[in-house]
């Protein structure tokens, strides 16, 4: 398997394919809540390692519902991250992999006026017209050390192992902001503990 020689990333990143964009939507929302009383990752295994996010429930409920429902149905496995912002962001979780697709539904966790999204933050991302706190499937990670956005993307989680992951693929994006390789985002597993 693609992602799993390395953790830290000292390795690079394996030279893939794309895969080809998925058809846009057809997920439903889900209906039930994550159990308060656990905590849940989201181990991503890519082209470039392997990185884990721990979710943040009591910050985005509703977010991080639908990504544990998504990552289990396997919605976000063989896609890749679309968008690579030098000192900025990364970007992935749309199935038609241009940054215009989604699951087919939205929900919504208003973010703290407080919101920070300094480096390792997971953020949902939204359009401009959404309201704050908006999210499908498209999430993106903070590589800067504070990027300064406002507090309008519902803030997931945060990277809690292979941060140097992260970081690697934070420097493959060109001034268009658009990756310079294909990294594939292999497979999304949840954890529970």
């Amino acid at each position: 398997l693609r992602g799993l020689t390395s953790t830290t990333g000292d390795e690079g990143c394996a030279s893939v394919e794309a895969p080809a964009p998925r058809d846009d939507g057809g997920e439903s929302a889900p209906t039930e809540k994550l159990d308060p009383a656990k905590t849940y990752t989201l181990t991503f295994e890519t082209s470039c390692g392997t990185f884990v996010v721990t979710l943040d429930q009591a910050l985005a409920p509703n977010n991080a519902a639908s990504l544990v429902s998504l990552a289990r149905a396997g919605f976000f496995d063989d896609t890749v991250f679309h968008r690579i912002a030098l000192g900025f962001v990364i970007q992935g979780g749309d199935p038609l992999q241009s940054g215009m697709g989604g699951p087919g539904y939205t929900v919504v966790d208003k973010p703290k006026p407080d919101s920070q999204y300094v480096r390792g933050v997971v953020a949902m991302a939204k359009t401009e017209l959404e309201p704050a706190g908006t999210g499908g499937s498209q999430f993106f990670v903070v590589t800067g050390d504070d990027i300064g956005l406002p507090p309008d993307y519902a803030i997931v989680g945060k990277v809690t192992e292979g941060q140097s992951v992260v970081d690697t693929i934070g420097q493959l994006g060109n001034q268009d902001q658009q990756p310079l390789q294909p990294i594939v985002i292999d497979k999304v597993t949840v954890g529970e503990s």
